[in-house]
């Protein structure tokens, strides 16, 4: 559609200039990058992105951490020592003394099983809802990313419309600054028409080195998510097509989003290991039972009387611990876990409210938007019509240069926001399937086919 729309404003231009444009348009086409190819690219080189997918890496950790706390402990101890005695007896003795010099050294072997440790079955749950967090906010993570790549994309798109924009209305002006001129020399105008003409080229020539100015600060914002200069990238095609959401009912939305929103879901996960420190807390008060088995094995080539020794114990046994009193520190610390799981149900509820709204707002800026587009259509007719009256009234004279000047404004302002109206459009869509947890590189692909 914004081709289509370039190719008429080109038309008014001189051929050899229009057929310049369209060949180096069908140029950029072969090479230009569609919204899909950058997103991809920013999801091998985005460094927010590479540092969620890390994250979510040491956070599936949590998992083996805690399983870990059911499993046997079992550790090796070794040793070896130089010893270097010397045993001097006071008073009638039969036992010798002396300097005695040998090495001694051993081995041994501890395993202790776990039997009964509430805390540490607790600690195992709680490693699954922290995982199943980690995975919820890798997927707010890349719904982030494909929201912030529209976003840069469609940036760009309106940057480069508002040039081309600003290029064709200075055209237009040159073009009636000229005929201004000359009717003022053979006397047909005043001078009025030539400084009116003038003040709005001049105003154009610093709107368009402003709206480059913009257009390169946008490409730079997209290079930040893909580490490459974007190259020529596709525009609005004739594909583009209004939908209206479905199903077209606001609360349907924000019922799905209630279920599958992935912030509520890391909400509800850590109001989940909320609650289950609340319980590990409590256990402190618990007995702990555990099956305790040693092997070890000593060895010495000399000792107190100069004679050697190999010595192996072996032990199996259940180990029972209770805690009596820990200073109070136990209860000192389940009444901030309760503290913090009311802390948490109460952010729960926050997310829960802050997620409808977002989905409301998101479905309104769809139907909004496709309103808003329609007008701007019907807005963008008028003001073509406009300006043809405005010419043609000038040409027979009950309208003044600066009248079409005004039209060529209003045309050109109407067209601008009707690029912006779209690209809202759209990203409001985009916006609509993260809060109900279904954007994806699918929905994403679907946008795209709306490029060319």
């Amino acid at each position: 559609m914004l081709i289509c729309q370039m190719r008429k404003i080109l038309m008014k231009l001189k051929p050899l200039s229009f057929l310049l444009a369209i060949l180096i348009g069908a140029s950029n086409l072969a090479q230009a990058a569609d919204l899909l190819e950058t997103f991809r690219a920013a999801q091998a080189n985005d460094p927010v992105f590479a540092a969620a997918r890390a994250a979510r890496q040491a956070g599936q950790e949590k998992l083996p951490q805690g399983r870990a706390l059911l499993m046997p402990n079992i550790n090796l101890n070794a040793n070896s020592t130089f010893n270097d005695s010397n045993i001097q007896y006071s008073g009638a003795t039969i036992m010798p003394g002396g300097s005695n010099r040998y090495n001694s050294h051993g081995y041994g072997v501890s395993l202790t099983q776990p039997l009964l440790h509430q805390q540490n079955w607790v600690i195992y749950s709680e490693a699954e809802l922290q995982v199943a967090q980690t995975d919820a906010q890798f997927k707010v993570a890349e719904q982030d990313l494909i929201l912030r790549v529209a976003q840069a994309y469609f940036d760009v798109l309106i940057a480069q419309d508002s040039v081309q924009l600003v290029e064709a209305q200075k055209t237009a002006i040159s073009e009636q600054l000229e005929q201004a001129k000359h009717n003022f020399e053979v006397g047909t105008t005043t001078i009025t028409d030539t400084h009116e003409a003038q003040a709005r080229y001049d105003l154009t020539s610093a709107q368009e080195i402003a709206a480059q100015n913009n257009l390169e600060i946008k490409r730079r914002a997209l290079q930040q998510l893909i580490d490459a200069m974007p190259k020529d990238i596709r525009h609005l095609g004739n594909e583009f097509r209004l939908e209206a959401p479905q199903p077209a009912e606001m609360e349907k939305w924000v019922e799905d989003s209630q279920m599958n929103n992935p912030q509520l879901a890391i909400a509800q996960a850590g109001a989940g290991i909320a609650e289950k420190e609340v319980e590990r807390n409590r256990g402190g008060h618990y007995p702990t039972v555990d099956l305790v088995a040693n092997y070890s094995n000593s060895q010495s080539n000399g000792g107190s009387y100069g004679v050697g020794s190999d010595n192996t114990n072996k032990s199996v046994g259940v180990q029972l611990n209770l805690p009596l009193f820990q200073g109070g520190a136990v209860d000192s610390r389940l009444r901030e876990a309760e503290a913090n799981m009311e802390r948490v149900r109460q952010e729960l509820e926050n997310t829960r409210r802050s997620v409808a709204l977002q989905t409301r707002q998101a479905y309104l800026g769809v139907v909004s938007g496709i309103a808003q587009v329609k007008a701007l259509q019907q807005a963008l007719t008028s003001s073509e019509s406009v300006l043809e009256a405005s010419k043609l009234g000038h040409e027979v004279g009950v309208r003044t240069n600066l009248d079409v000047l005004n039209a060529q404004q209003q045309l050109y302002s109407t067209r601008r926001d009707l690029y912006q109206a779209e690209y809202n459009y759209l990203l409001s869509q985009l916006r609509l399937k993260a809060a109900v947890g279904l954007l994806d590189e699918d929905g994403l692909s679907k946008v795209n086919q709306a490029l060319y």
